[in-house]
């Protein structure tokens, strides 16, 4: 019987997972492929319990999950790649990654869904004349060059699996704030407004919030950047001193470090307004909490999920890890993350799992006739909706800066712990 995600566990066993098969042949099927599993490391984002439970069903493995915050799991990753066997975060982690040996070369041949993934993980764009933003666009790092470097040239090896991807930006109670009109009053400066003081957060991550509070402030007129992707030490100790003296006032109420995290800010009425990602505005919007997730006239933040292979796995665990990393592409898991508002590198796969108005509001950017729910199954999107910023396209060129680690990496890191400790 073939799985709703297009696998069949009798697929696993004997076609991609050859290797495995050979290992455990004359072994009972179910069994022997129940006797290992795959450890994959990575946050809250992607690592759900309902995902890891359908993988397990569809696949035939065990699969443990070992979500943290960001910056902790990068340095797990980047320090003991043994502890595990697929590490799913952002594409700002890859070229730490990388750098550290930690994740070893993806085969295209190996993934059986690679001509089903769209442009914007291949080019950097979804239409051609979208921007494509500042920063370390996927398309840059996918492909793993022949003197060892990563870059935009196709080879048959990838640093890491496109899969999941959005453009963020932040989150405001439009209860508290009154509701401004996508891309041309939202705007990032609403995170320095005195307006709002002592009742903003931004995410606890130097790659990712630093990028933010750049937004902000130059948005305001406060600092201008050269090149907002690669931003100077003169000019990151300019906006540290901003955001210093900011906190010394009281403007930020703290930082997050987790998705839930950022949720219960909100929803304790500590913050109107916050760095945040997609599935904390949906959850908010579930629980009643009218939420809107911003489009800044400025330019988003974007991301790019990937999924990296370990250096230390190898034989019949490698061949599941593969097994896992084609599940991601193959439907119903794009279909799933859809409904928390981000993008798969499959589309197309996923649609037939969507129903008609879950494609026209979270793809299409058109009105949905009915109410659509979140993965756990709260109303999130009331009927009449359109999704702020419109549509997969139009919100994919509005690019600012992709999360990237810059040539002051280093020193980012210093001034943002100045930040945090200051």
């Amino acid at each position: 019987m073939r799985s709703p995600s297009g696998l069949t566990r009798r697929a696993f066993a004997l076609g991609g997972a050859a290797g495995l098969g050979a290992s455990l042949a004359g072994l009972p099927t179910v069994w022997a492929k129940r006797t290992f599993s795959i450890r994959v490391l990575g946050t809250h984002v992607t690592l759900q319990e309902d995902l890891r439970r359908r993988a397990e069903a569809d696949l035939g493995i065990s699969i443990h999950f070992e979500p943290g915050g960001s910056a902790r799991v990068l340095h797990q990753a980047a320090t003991r790649p043994e502890s595990f066997d697929l590490y799913e975060q952002w594409s700002n982690s890859i070229r730490v990654l990388w750098q550290a040996r930690a994740i070893q070369p993806i085969d295209v041949g190996r993934i059986r869904y690679w001509d089903d993934v769209n442009s914007l993980s291949k080019t950097g764009r979804l239409s051609p004349d979208a921007g494509l933003g500042r920063g370390d666009a996927p398309h840059t790092l996918v492909y793993a060059q022949r003197d060892g470097t990563l870059g935009s040239n196709p080879t048959r090896n990838l640093s890491f699996l496109p899969y999941v991807h959005n453009v963020d930006s932040f989150g405001y109670h439009a209860g508290k704030i009154p509701r401004g009109r996508p891309y041309e009053t939202e705007s990032w400066g609403w995170l320095l407004d005195p307006a709002h003081r002592g009742k903003v957060a931004l995410v606890n991550a130097p790659t990712i919030g630093l990028f933010d509070a750049a937004l902000a402030a130059q948005a305001t007129g406060q600092v201008r950047f050269e090149d907002i992707g690669d931003i100077t030490r003169e000019e990151l100790d300019a906006l540290f001193k901003i955001l210093i003296d900011l906190k010394h006032e009281g403007h930020f109420r703290g930082v997050w470090s987790s998705v839930p995290e950022s949720v219960e800010m909100m929803r304790r009425d500590e913050v109107v307004l916050e760095s945040m990602f997609s599935p904390a505005a949906a959850t908010l919007n579930g629980d009643g909490i009218p939420c809107v997730y911003a489009a800044p006239k400025e330019g988003y933040r974007a991301w790019h999920g990937v999924m990296c292979l370990s250096s230390s796995t190898v034989g019949p665990q490698r061949d599941a890890a593969y097994e896992y990393m084609n599940w991601w592409l193959s439907g119903w898991p794009g279909a799933f993350i859809a409904r928390q508002g981000y993008y798969i590198s499959t589309p197309h796969l996923s649609r037939p799992h969507l129903s008609e108005d879950e494609w026209r509001y979270w793809y299409a950017g058109e009105p949905t006739r009915t109410s659509l729910t979140n993965p756990v199954g709260q109303v999130s999107v009331p009927a009449g909706a359109v999704r702020n910023g419109g549509s997969y396209q139009r919100r994919f060129a509005h690019v600012a800066v992709w999360n990237t680690v810059m040539n002051t990496y280093e020193y980012s890191l210093r001034r943002w712990s100045d930040f945090l400790l200051g």
